[in-house]
């Protein structure tokens, strides 16, 4: 069976490739470049060739004829990569006309088999192939002698330049435009916009083969080319970013081309997509101002709609200058951008248009901090109403959250994300698919079941998108796929998985390189692995520096970091006065995970005073927010205080009651350091239990102080694998302790000697066991 792409140059009923063909102009024929691909069909019916190579080249054709024009050098590559013996053939063929005379190209032309010269010719008339040489031979036919003298002699210069060397001096093919800016190929008065030959502007369709040279353009393009350039770049900026042209250089050719179009409307939106990359308010603004200003004046929805599409334009206009704001916080301008579309939309009576500025509305609420539950159950019954299944979609996956951080139960929670997710599926909706995957990893996270959320977050890297995907793009730079990553990299860094949290650390980087718009996610996800991994292994200094970095991309998590590093270095004082401030702040935007970790800290701090009966009401008020929201993991450690809390109240058997009930999802659950920290307090209290003293006096339960033991060697691989050495010294502490109640002297040296060495090694002294959990 043939295949798809075999009826580009052999079906004569491809009404797409008719279409593509007929916007060409007659002057951007006739150039060296198209006379080269000329060349290669000619080979390709000329040649026996394999049914794969042709298939290959096959594929090539309509990207080498609608692309920008090429060097030969790309283009010879571009051909050898498919079949090198037809690359070797037209390289041949080039050469016996660039280095004969002009009557060896006049032959080429003569001789050249098209389907109105040669019945047994395999291009049919109405084919791509067809109708691309019958535009050839028109346009050559219609040149004057001294014109076709100037194209023998760009062919030429096109040729060797391919050769020529750099100390040579020349420049490229631009050299041309001045030599021929005066070739006319339509009449013989008429001169020619366009140059002869052009630089690339970018790779065209298959990316791979051409990635070697990519030099920006240095004149005015064909206005197939321009709209080549800019559909190709928009898709990359929406899909794959890395793939697209570097900021600069994409800014270089945009005002390249207006400065020879300066009413062309889709460069000036494409220099609005370009501007956000780099979060240039000003650039964005004004160029997609000027975008609808040229839609509307030149008058394209007009023709169609009459004043509708004038005033289809305004509206648009007003909410994409909304979402702009919204993007970059203004959200005033945003509310009165927002008010105006809306009064445009409502005396257009456009409901399709009122329910996307219903959508921001609610948007822009959630972004002041305000509930806006109300209005987005209305957004999402609307466009249910008005069959719109992206509005209605996002608006459910807004109640997701809001629901998520108001404590609703989690069964309720997936419900409405099945229920999105087969309305996704039905509707081919890939970008929402991807969402709602980023969505329940955090959700999951969120409650605490870490197993759950690394079933998700690997669900998402490796689903197969349901976009059609061009250019060899991989649609993996969205803000769902930087989400999934950034949770994937906090899982290994919990469980002391540092090297491979290196390798997804290094992936995000390259994927989401620092200027664009998701790089502030796996920055702040990298500075907080970084805090946490030197916090537990003692190395305040390394940790102190980051709290600045943090700071800059979230304010709320580098105020409670520097709390976190004036404990460490025993500045209560300071460090109550910022949790105080932080908790005031959290409570007022309702961030109830922050909350509960500033109330733990608080209890710490308590307990470092010996007020253990002052920490208690906090850590119930604590337990019983993280139990309204159904937050696991903070329960489980707000359990962990309140049994070390009752451990240094004298009540180690309510302690250990207290600690069974946590120990289980702590270790089915949670992080490494909270594992060992676990068993370390549950050695603790079996030893009090037990009735162990430290000065040997009394009955100690040997059964009890054997399982300690044991407990404390698990504490002390946890503490190992995270190389926590203050943790380590505290444990062989205890186990040197318990070796001697137990008469075991070997153990208890071998302990007291890791002790030792780790003093001396931290230089510090140790602070009180009983005083830290």
């Amino acid at each position: 069976m043939a295949s798809v792409h075999e009826s580009l140059y052999f079906n004569p009923m491809m009404t797409n490739g008719v279409v593509h063909a007929n916007v060409f102009g007659i002057k951007d024929w006739v150039t060296p470049y198209k006379i080269s691909v000329l060349a290669l069909l000619y080979e390709m019916t000329a040649s026996k060739i394999t049914l794969p190579e042709r298939r290959r080249l096959n594929k090539l054709i309509l990207p080498l004829q609608q692309g920008p024009d090429l060097t030969l050098g790309q283009f010879l590559k571009t051909v050898e990569e498919c079949c090198p013996q037809t690359a070797y053939a037209v390289k041949l063929r080039l050469h016996e006309m660039a280095d004969g005379e002009l009557k060896d190209m006049e032959y080429f032309f003569s001789t050249l088999p098209t389907p109105f010269t040669a019945f047994d010719s395999e291009a049919y008339k109405t084919s791509v192939v067809g109708l691309f040489m019958r535009h050839m031979l028109l346009a050559y036919n219609k040149l004057s002698f001294s014109q076709v003298y100037k194209l023998y002699k760009s062919l030429q210069h096109y040729y060797h330049s391919h050769y020529a060397k750099p100390m040579d001096g020349q420049v490229g093919l631009p050299a041309l435009v001045a030599d021929d800016s005066d070739m006319d190929l339509t009449s013989t008065e008429d001169t020619v916009g366009d140059r002869v030959d052009k630089e690339e502007l970018d790779t065209p369709l298959h990316v791979s083969e051409l990635r070697s040279e990519n030099s920006p353009s240095r004149g005015p393009l064909s206005q197939k080319q321009a709209e080549y350039f800019l559909a190709r770049q928009a898709y990359l900026l929406k899909n794959d970013e890395n793939k697209a042209l570097k900021p600069a250089a994409l800014q270089e050719e945009l005002n390249n081309m207006l400065k020879f179009n300066p009413d062309f409307a889709e460069a000036h939106y494409l220099n609005y997509l370009n501007s956000m990359r780099v979060q240039d308010i000003f650039l964005s603004a004004h160029s997609l101002l000027h975008y609808f200003d040229r839609l509307i004046l030149s008058g394209n929805e007009g023709k169609s709609n009459g004043d509708e599409g004038y005033g289809r334009s305004l509206r648009y206009a007003a909410l994409n200058l909304a979402s702009l704001h919204c993007r970059f916080g203004h959200y005033h301008q945003a509310d009165l951008a927002l008010q105006e579309a809306i009064r445009i939309a409502q005396e257009s009576n456009d409901n399709v248009c009122l329910q996307h500025c219903l959508s921001w509305l609610y948007t822009l609420e959630q972004m002041k901090g305000s509930d806006s539950t109300v209005l987005t159950e209305d957004s999402v019954k609307m466009a249910a109403h008005f069959c719109l299944p992206y509005l209605a979609s996002l608006g459910i996956q807004s109640l997701v959250q809001q629901g998520a951080t108001q404590g609703k139960t989690a069964h309720k929670l997936m419900d409405a994300l099945k229920d999105t997710d087969i309305l996704h599926w039905k509707h081919s909706l890939s970008e929402l698919i991807e969402i709602s995957l980023a969505q329940t990893t955090s959700i999951w996270r969120m409650y605490g079941k870490s197993t759950m959320a690394l079933q998700q977050a690997q669900l998402l890297l490796n689903i197969s998108s349901l976009e059609p995907v061009n250019f060899g793009v991989q649609q993996n730079n969205t803000e769902a796929f930087a989400v999934a990553l950034c949770h994937l990299a906090e899982l290994h860094a919990e469980q002391g998985l540092y090297s491979s949290v290196s390798e997804i650390i290094q992936h995000l980087k390259e994927q989401f390189p620092p200027h664009t718009q998701h790089a502030k996610l796996w920055m702040l996800c990298d500075l907080k692995i970084q805090f946490e991994r030197h916090m537990n292994e003692g190395k305040y200094h390394l940790a102190e520096p980051l709290v600045t970095a943090i700071s800059a991309l979230n304010k709320t998590e580098g105020l409670y970091r520097k709390a976190q590093v004036l404990k460490a270095l025993n500045r209560s004082t300071e460090a109550y006065s910022i949790l105080q401030q932080l908790q005031v702040h959290c409570e007022k935007t309702k961030c109830t995970e922050m909350v509960i970790r500033v109330m733990l800290s608080t209890a710490e701090l308590h307990w470092e005073s010996s007020g253990f009966s002052t920490a208690l009401p906090l850590l119930l008020q604590a337990l019983a927010l993280a139990r309204q929201h159904h937050l696991q993991s903070l329960a489980s450690e707000t359990i962990l205080h309140l049994a070390f809390t009752q451990l240094m109240l004298g009540v180690p058997e309510q302690a250990l009651n207290v600690l069974h009930e946590a120990i289980e999802p702590v270790l089915a659950h949670g992080a490494v350091m909270d594992k060992g920290r676990a068993m370390l307090l549950a050695a603790r209290c079996q030893m009090a239990v037990a009735g162990f003293r430290p000065n040997g006096q009394g009955q100690a339960d040997l059964r009890l102080a054997v399982l300690a033991v044991d407990t404390l060697n698990e504490a002390a691989a946890y503490f190992s694998k995270l190389n926590c050495k203050e943790r380590l010294r505290d444990v062989h502490y205890l186990q040197a302790q318990l070796h001697h109640a137990l008469g075991q002297t070997s153990q208890r040296n071998k302990c007291a000697m890791l002790f030792r060495l780790l003093d001396q090694e931290l230089q510090s002294p140790a602070p009180p066991v009983s005083m830290q959990l």
